[in-house]
């Protein structure tokens, strides 16, 4: 403001024309007295600039950044523009967990599951999800899923149906619907169907979300196996009048069952009408024609359907090409099995086409070792495309845990170890089964150093050892001399959680008592009660006996009678509770009721028999549900 009335003061005098030159103007400007709207007498001063000095224009800054702190702006007083969420409706169903919610300790106790499962442990895996269920990391609908699901790939239906029932109905963990579709697997394969359409309608009627193309798979081909074709097709065509698109799977299933009651003209209906509803369909459908062709000893019918379904140039995914490779090998089609793996191989360009997988090689590494062709096998093995823009295939451990143990079923260790040695060199972590066949083949050649050391490799990784293969190899290490390396060992197994079985501490006991090691024995049954794993009864006796002929029955009596746990200070005084708070003992908590109740639960989770229609009647309303985590 202030330049601006300097200017107008300038051209308003008369001394000052807008001729003259700008030096001018600076030289009015440092001379006041030249100048009456400048002079210091004058009734108005006015000066060039905000501030006299920088000093002066930092205080200033610094004056308005301490107000801003003390006062802050209008527009942060201001309530946001943005609505806070609804409140939920508290009788509003429950939904199940989402991928968001494992992580932390959770996902840490699910890899814990995991990892057992993929150790064959799934007594331990079952155990350690079921007791979660009481602590404060409570298990997510994705670790109970994974237990249901290797209990059913194992074939322990009952178990895999009460723990659906123990984790869903008595553990208020709410189910999603691959807990349901494992639940109706479960049931068609016992050849339960009645049982898994209650379930599928039980979905239809209480569930938040809808059934999956793989829940009518499921029931699909539970249906035509029992011979009920009529309902199979009446689920078929609910669910198409539901606004599912066309499975081809569920098509396969149908097609299946009338060519197995060789209603040939039915099947041809179902596979048009699938070609009329999917532009691409899956080449699965076309295997089972030719499985049916086959059977009938037509080969002639069964490669023209083959070749109409190459004729098409449809991408394969790996599942459906290895059950074409599986087919066409069974038949004796070797020559068409061969050129559909090169080219199958020439079209795995990852990331975006993956046309091959660790299926694939061991379908044709199989073949080869069926006709003794180990050489082959190998070069099959590490096999690539030649198109351009093809890639090799990352072999992944599977690959490598299927050709190692062709190679020890014939006892060529060789080159068995050849193959364990380059799965290291590759990044990739050896699998219990990789560890377990190489380790029962050295202890079949009679290799036990080999095998101690393949063993402690196996310890020291983190792998858990099975009661079973733990008793059988801790057996072979002790008949043959390796006492202090099996305590050491077992030493090591005990560091980690969970802990080893009961059995395998009891193997080794018996056999360092056996050996005269006391010393070890004593260490060893410390750590069996330190661990609390638990020191049965028979094992009492024995070690009472071997170190009572010993003469070192008092040193044996102090290990097992040691006192583990110290009594409370009854001096120490009650722990303060928050004001109106009423005292609860720990029994008549809730929590730890219910507790109580499950803690000693058995495999089948409950003393009582379930009927079918009770196991999977899960209510989603959370009004009938305690909140207590």
């Amino acid at each position: 403001m202030s330049v601006y009335r300097l200017l107008s003061s300038v051209r308003r005098s008369s001394t000052i024309t807008t001729a003259q030159p700008l030096f001018h103007f600076f030289h009015l400007v440092q001379n006041p007295v030249q100048n009456p709207s400048l002079n210091p007498q004058s009734p108005y001063l006015y000066r060039s600039f905000a501030f006299t000095s920088a000093e002066e224009a930092a205080a200033e800054r610094r004056r308005r950044k301490r107000r801003l702190r003390i006062e802050p702006p209008l527009h942060a007083l201001r309530p946001s523009p943005n609505p806070s969420p609804p409140a939920r409706d508290p009788n509003a169903p429950r939904l199940p967990d989402s991928t968001s919610q494992l992580v932390g300790p959770r996902l840490n106790l699910h890899n814990r599951v995991q990892s057992l499962i993929r150790a064959s442990d799934l007594d331990a895996a079952s155990l350690l999800a079921r007791s979660s269920v009481f602590s404060n990391t409570r298990p997510t609908v994705f670790t109970c899923n994974a237990i249901v699901a290797a209990m059913y790939r194992n074939k322990r239906f009952d178990e895999a149906i009460a723990l659906f029932h123990f984790f869903f109905n008595q553990s208020n963990i709410v189910p999603n619907i691959v807990s349901y579709n494992n639940l109706i697997n479960t049931h068609c394969d016992r050849g339960e169907v009645d049982t898994a359409l209650e379930v599928y309608r039980h979905i239809l009627a209480n569930a938040p979300f809808s059934p999956s193309a793989v829940t009518y798979r499921h029931l699909t081909k539970g249906l035509t196996d029992a011979g009920r074709i009529g309902e199979a097709m009446d689920l078929l065509r609910e669910m198409l009048a539901k606004g599912y698109g066309a499975d081809s799977l569920v098509y396969n299933n149908l097609i299946s069952g009338f060519l197995k009651l060789g209603n040939l003209e039915k099947a041809n209906e179902l596979f048009d009408e699938l070609k009329e509803r999917c532009l691409v369909y899956d080449g699965v459908v076309n295997a089972t024609f030719m499985e049916w062709w086959f059977s009938q000893g037509k080969d002639k019918e069964a490669m023209q359907s083959y070749k109409s379904w190459l004729e098409r140039k449809f991408r394969m995914i790996p599942a459906t090409g290895n059950t074409l490779l599986e087919v066409l090998l069974k038949h004796e089609k070797k020559t068409e099995a061969w050129a559909l793996f090169e080219e199958m191989l020439d079209n795995h360009m990852p990331p975006n086409i993956q046309a091959v997988n660790s299926d694939t090689f061991n379908i044709m590494v199989n073949e080869c070792f069926k006709l003794g062709k180990f050489e082959e096998a190998i070069q099959t093995f590490k096999k690539a495309g030649t198109k351009a823009g093809s890639k090799p295939f990352a072999m992944d451990v599977a690959g490598f845990n299927n050709i190692i143990t062709r190679f020890c079923e014939l006892g060529m260790l060789s080159e068995a170890e050849k193959l364990f040695a380059e799965l290291s060199k590759r990044s990739l972590s050896a699998d219990v089964p990789t560890y377990r066949t190489m380790i029962d083949a050295y202890l079949k050649a009679g290799r036990i150093d080999d095998a101690l050391q393949t063993f402690t490799k196996m310890v020291e990784s983190g792998l858990r050892v099975v009661a079973s293969f733990g008793t059988r190899v801790f057996g072979e290490f002790l008949k043959n001399g390796k006492n202090m390396e099996s305590a050491w060992l077992l030493t090591k197994m005990g560091e980690k959680d969970p802990k080893p079985d009961a059995l395998i501490y009891d193997v080794v006991v018996r056999g360092l008592c056996n050996a005269g090691e006391f010393e070890k024995s004593c260490d060893i049954l410390d750590q069996m009660m330190r661990y609390a794993v638990g020191v049965t009864p028979v094992l009492q006796e024995f070690v009472r006996d071997a170190f009572g002929k010993a003469g070192r029955g008092e040193e044996i009596e102090r290990v097992l009678n040691k006192t583990r746990w110290a009594p409370p200070s009854p001096a120490s005084p009650p722990r303060a509770r928050p004001w109106g708070q009423p005292q609860q003992s720990p029994v008549e908590s809730p929590r730890n009721q219910m507790a109580a109740q499950h803690a000693s639960v058995s495999p089948q989770m409950t003393g009582h028999h379930v009927s079918g229609s009770q196991q999977y009647m899960v209510s989603f309303n959370t009004a009938q549900v305690n909140h207590s985590t």
